[in-house]
């Protein structure tokens, strides 16, 4: 189908552009949503009539856009997920997660603004592009973490997917006086175990010899 573009599509025009594209992707997306007319001579002749306004309308989009880009580009979002040992996630981060975290800070960005080839399944810092408007686009960075303190050195520059992080990051060092009302009397009756296997031995050795 032959269409005239209203806005800037990437990879296919700027607006004005008369462009061919396939008829599902014009009657699905690029007509009901308002970025492009059928190239016919009435719309043609619209879209003359009406250009000024829409170029107009464009610029005041854009610069809104960039002033949200200030804000927006180049922060990071932390998303907590249950995780095996390797970093691969029990789920998947989609766009519909990235957008309500972004909503958490005060963005309101709709899911189809965000870019995401696939959802994310594994740990890690995850570069996403988020198009506020056809010429602007801000990247952020989505810290996918099985806990906040993992997010944290994740951010730090560790590498959290390995399964000797795992391990370290699962193992905790156990207090004693947090386990037992009274550590000393436990350390003691080790040791004075310790001791009467000794002088059991040492017994035994002594029958043997006689």
């Amino acid at each position: 189908m032959q269409i005239i573009l209203l806005e800037r599509i990437a990879k296919l025009g700027q607006m004005g552009d008369v462009v061919n594209v396939k008829d599902g992707f014009a009657r699905n997306f690029l007509l009901p949503q308002g970025k492009a007319l059928r190239a016919n001579e009435e719309n043609k002749a619209r879209f003359e009539s009406q250009r000024v306004d829409l170029e107009a309308r464009n610029l005041e989009r854009k610069g809104g856009a960039e002033e949200i880009n200030k804000k927006l580009d180049g922060t990071s979002y932390v998303v907590i997920r249950s995780a095996g040992e390797t970093g691969q996630l029990y789920g998947s981060v989609t766009t519909r997660d990235i957008a309500a975290a972004l909503d958490g800070e005060g963005f309101k960005v709709a899911r189809s603004q965000i870019i995401l080839l696939a959802p994310i399944k594994t740990i890690g810092l995850h570069k996403v592009e988020v198009v506020l408007h056809p010429e602007v686009s801000a990247n952020i960075v989505i810290n996918v973490a099985r806990s906040e303190d993992e997010a944290v050195r994740q951010t730090a520059g560790e590498d959290m997917s390995s399964r000797d992080a795992f391990d370290a990051d699962s193992q905790a060092d156990i207090d004693l006086a947090e386990v037992f009302d009274n550590p000393d009397d436990i350390v003691e009756e080790l040791d004075a175990d310790g001791e009467d296997s000794a002088a059991e031995e040492t017994a035994e050795e002594e029958k043997e010899e006689k």
